[in-house]
């Protein structure tokens, strides 16, 4: 079956498959497992250089720092698959993740704190808090709430006349807390009304085109 991990490795790092030297840091393990649950989930391959030479994993340890990375330092917990390969005489674990209905998963830094990660092409990036809200409401029985105040007029008529606007952007020109234009924002991109799209780390934000302003009235 060596086969399967030679056609994995050929394909390379990419948004769904990341190659694991060795694990010796729980925490960063859980940055990769959040990613992958938080996006399209995706496979580590311990055991494989990042150039896709084959070394093995050193020990059963390695394993069990995947365990404590999915249960302790990731939250809610990741659920993943494993398996275990014999290649040239070396050990290489596969860990699966899927995409999981759970998002957002959080993994725990160095500091303690607990930060969602997405995977984007072979990277795992940070998720802006646009989109943690997105996720959480997207979720919530209670379905979302929104009353077309000013604040929300003040929005929709900006797109209108311009290309697009930024968190930081929003909050100056309508003079609200950033928590209030999250919850704005984070209400819209799930309604449809805006579009988010990240370009080098920044988070924009559009009118969708096949939006109709007029129905945003029932809600005056």
């Amino acid at each position: 079956m060596s086969s399967h991990i030679y056609k994995l490795i050929r394909q390379g790092e990419h948004q769904q498959q990341d190659f694991k030297f060795c694990i010796s840091d729980s925490k960063k393990i859980a940055k990769s497992l959040v990613a992958f649950a938080n996006t399209d989930g995706g496979r580590l391959l311990v055991g494989v250089k990042d150039n896709g030479n084959i070394a093995g994993v050193r020990s059963e340890e390695e394993f069990y720092m995947i365990e404590g990375a999915a249960s302790i330092y990731s939250k809610p917990q990741i659920n993943f698959t494993s398996k275990q390969w014999n290649v040239e005489g070396k050990i290489i674990l596969e860990i699966h993740v899927a995409p999981s209905p759970e998002k957002p998963h959080f993994a725990k830094d160095e500091n303690g704190k607990w930060i969602a990660y997405i995977r984007k092409d072979d990277e795992n990036i940070l998720v802006n808090r646009i989109l943690v809200e997105v996720w959480k409401k997207g979720k919530s029985p209670k379905g979302i709430y929104i009353s077309y105040s000013d604040d929300e007029k003040f929005l929709v008529d900006y797109l209108v006349e311009n290309e697009s606007i930024t968190l930081s952007k929003f909050v100056r020109l309508a003079m609200i807390t950033r928590n209030k234009a999250i919850d704005i924002l984070s209400s819209f991109v799930l309604m449809k009304i805006i579009i988010m799209e990240s370009f080098d780390g920044k988070t924009i934000l559009t009118l969708n085109e096949d939006f109709d302003k007029e129905q945003l009235n029932k809600f005056r």
